[in-house]
């Protein structure tokens, strides 16, 4: 987070139990628009928990991913496709654990236009870019998920 720190103002830590209660949240919604997709297309890395609880939920057994690098830390913005998926998307679930900007979600949309777009988590500037999300956060936050941190013992503010 280092090098976002101007831009991140607040931090808002998840932890494995709440990213599975906000997965299965997303899978009600999904559920609700009573749409049968034929499969699961995780965004890696990301999407990755979150399509294996929503296809679990769903009952879905196809999951497949497409693979994209954004985040490089100097180069952000600027994509490189690893794995693409064929079609236009149709009967296809596209899934990620969170829209910032929405310039990735925006690439595979032009990419799969008729594909369904769902995140867990959503910033009010990707809001727009997916049809289906569960919980906004501000854009100056930065979402600390749970495979990016670890518990470890913290000294106290006073000593014993």
């Amino acid at each position: 987070m280092d090098e976002n720190q101007d831009r991140y103002k607040r931090s808002y830590p998840i932890s494995w139990d709440q990213l599975h209660r906000d997965a299965k949240a997303l899978s009600w919604r999904l559920h609700d628009q009573k749409t049968s997709w034929k499969a699961i297309v995780a965004i890696t890395r990301g999407g990755l928990v979150p399509a294996a609880i929503i296809a679990r939920e769903l009952g879905i057994h196809y999951i497949d991913t497409v693979c994209i690098a954004s985040y490089d830390g100097q180069n952000q913005g600027e994509f490189t496709i690893l794995k693409k998926i064929e079609g236009d998307g149709e009967g296809l679930l596209i899934i990620d654990d969170l829209v910032d900007t929405g310039s990735t979600i925006k690439l595979l949309r032009d990419m799969l236009p008729k594909a369904c777009f769902a995140t867990v988590y959503a910033k009010p500037a990707g809001k727009p870019m997916v049809d289906v999300h569960v919980t906004e956060v501000s854009q100056d936050t930065w979402i600390l998920f749970p495979w990016d941190s670890e518990v470890q013992f913290v000294e106290p503010i006073v000593g014993s």
